[in-house]
């Protein structure tokens, strides 16, 4: 089925393109791949007139807001983060009329003002993608199909730790909630 987006009623959300975690490295793609397949999408939604919303995590100063649930094997180690770990890459921006939107926790949607920017916009759909799939982007995904958004997956634009992860949630997770494409589906969408 070919894709059909309506730039004014879509936005581009994209997930934890930041210092810290573009730094890391990423399977089935590397990191710079994710982001400028993510970059290329977000000047297609600008020039499309579609919102781009750029999402990082962040804590404060002392830390004290960061999640420290017993785990197995927690995804941050306690310790000092650098200066700069949660500033987002600048090949996606933040550009004039781009929404940056904080988080403190794995999904997007919770405790911040991702909702409330999407429908004061007139958004029904989003297109998802970032660092890494199968955490910050699943969990958001799995939030914005609760609130009845229409989600298309951009799967070249996102990664994770390993390729099995990023796999496992591009194939059985996001085709039950939303249509998973490439970068260039999606742009040529964009562009009607």
């Amino acid at each position: 089925m070919s894709l059909k987006l309506d730039p004014a009623t879509t936005a581009l959300v994209l997930i934890d393109l930041q210092r810290g975690i573009v730094g890391m490295p990423t399977e089935p793609y590397p990191a710079q791949v994710v982001v400028a397949r993510a970059a290329e999408l977000a000047e297609a939604c600008r020039a499309a007139g579609a919102p781009v919303l750029l999402v990082h995590v962040s804590a404060a100063p002392d830390g004290k807001d960061a999640l420290r649930p017993e785990a197995d094997e927690p995804l941050m180690r306690a310790g000092t983060l650098p200066e700069d770990w949660d500033q987002l890459v600048p090949e996606v921006g933040p550009k004039p009329g781009d929404l940056v939107i904080t988080k403190r926790q794995w999904g997007a949607f919770y405790g911040t003002e991702l909702d409330l920017e999407l429908r004061r916009r007139g958004i029904r759909t989003i297109i998802l993608g970032g660092i890494a799939t199968n955490i910050g982007v699943e969990s958001t995904a799995r939030d914005a199909y609760e609130r009845g958004y229409q989600q298309v997956f951009a799967e070249d634009a996102m990664a994770a730790r390993s390729a099995e992860e990023h796999r496992y949630s591009c194939t059985r997770i996001f085709p039950r909630i939303g249509r998973v494409r490439p970068t260039g589906e999606i742009v040529a969408a964009l562009r009607g």
